[in-house]
């Protein structure tokens, strides 16, 4: 299966919490529909991304990138890859590389955690937001594509960070 037929499946069988998150629920799936190649960065109508929250529940503390070309604080996540399987697979991948946290991060169950989309200076992002739960102790490196990153505890997230982050932290520790 492709992960453009993966993406469509997984969007299919996701419970929208929201009746704002349904509407984008069908706007991805439209888009799919639409765009052979909707998944992938050339597609300049927009594309699928994929993106993780890196979250410590015990310390009450979630890991944000300062990113290096949007100059913003963020969640881990990114443009999908040939190699990724699925989405969650994408996901995942891009919490690893750019929290330097190599072992132990799990995707919490139940599929993504929110939809967002917006735009940036390459087309706009369809972006599949999942958490990544944090092992006890997990150490962060920055990585290249980081200005900088840093552990925020979660009422520090809306100083610092965008209203589409801070919606990622409050749905998830909903999910938690």
């Amino acid at each position: 299966m492709s992960l453009r037929d993966e993406a469509a499946r997984a969007l299919k069988e996701w419970p929208a919490p929201s009746p704002a998150q349904e509407e984008l629920r069908l706007a991805y799936l439209e888009h799919l529909a639409a765009h052979q190649d909707g998944m992938w960065k050339p597609c300049k109508e927009g594309h699928l991304t994929a993106s993780a929250l890196v979250i410590d529940p015990a310390a009450g503390r979630v890991l944000l990138t300062l990113h290096r070309k949007l100059e913003m604080w963020l969640q881990m996540g990114g443009h999908c890859e040939p190699e990724d399987g699925t989405l969650a697979g994408a996901a995942l991948r891009e919490a690893r590389e750019e929290s330097g946290i190599a072992q132990g991060l799990t995707l919490l169950p139940g599929g993504p955690v929110r939809l967002d989309r917006h735009h940036t200076p390459c087309a706009w992002h369809l972006d599949v937001q999942f958490a990544a739960l944090a092992p006890a102790g997990a150490v962060a490196e920055i990585s290249d594509e980081s200005l900088d990153l840093r552990w925020f505890g979660y009422d520090e997230v809306a100083a610092v960070a965008d209203d589409s982050v801070v919606r990622l932290v409050d749905r998830t520790r909903a999910l938690l």
